[in-house]
């Protein structure tokens, strides 16, 4: 059996940034999160958001991809969130996602940056804290 610590910090939000992720229903949103990804067999260590997205501090399941993953994450929760009539409305994720490696020396300031979105995002909106996140990784877009 492989045993891996790819720690994955993925960041995914709502189609047309629909801002229905209310406290109540994304608590209840991310401990169902966590509890599929212990019954397919990976590891979230934890999930919280905004009303327009959510993110995830995981560890990549052995053989997977993180586009794997992420399908099995995004595309089980909208089934689930929809089938319980969990909001409102129906609920879509947008199509895309974004993720990163996360150290071992990291996994702390990430967990906090993750616990506190909402006083986050009441100072910036998800836009420009993305943007400023971004900016501030030498990344390769391709």
């Amino acid at each position: 059996m492989a045993k891996t610590s790819v720690w994955i910090h993925a960041v995914w939000g709502t189609k047309k940034r629909d801002r229905v992720l209310l406290s109540d229903q994304r608590a209840i949103i991310c401990r169902h999160i966590i509890q599929n990804a212990q019954e397919k067999g990976f590891y979230v260590d934890m999930v919280d958001g905004y009303l327009d997205h959510l993110h995830c501090l995981m560890i990549l399941k052995p053989g997977w991809t993180i586009a794997k993953q992420m399908q099995m994450i995004k595309g089980e929760s909208a089934y689930w969130i929809n089938k319980n009539k969990l909001l409102e409305q129906k609920l879509e994720w947008a199509d895309g996602y974004f993720a990163a490696s996360v150290s071992m020396g990291k996994l702390d300031i990430v967990r906090n940056y993750i616990l506190h979105q909402e006083a986050h995002h009441r100072k910036c909106s998800f836009e420009e804290a993305y943007a400023q996140f971004i900016a501030s990784l030498e990344l390769d877009e391709g």
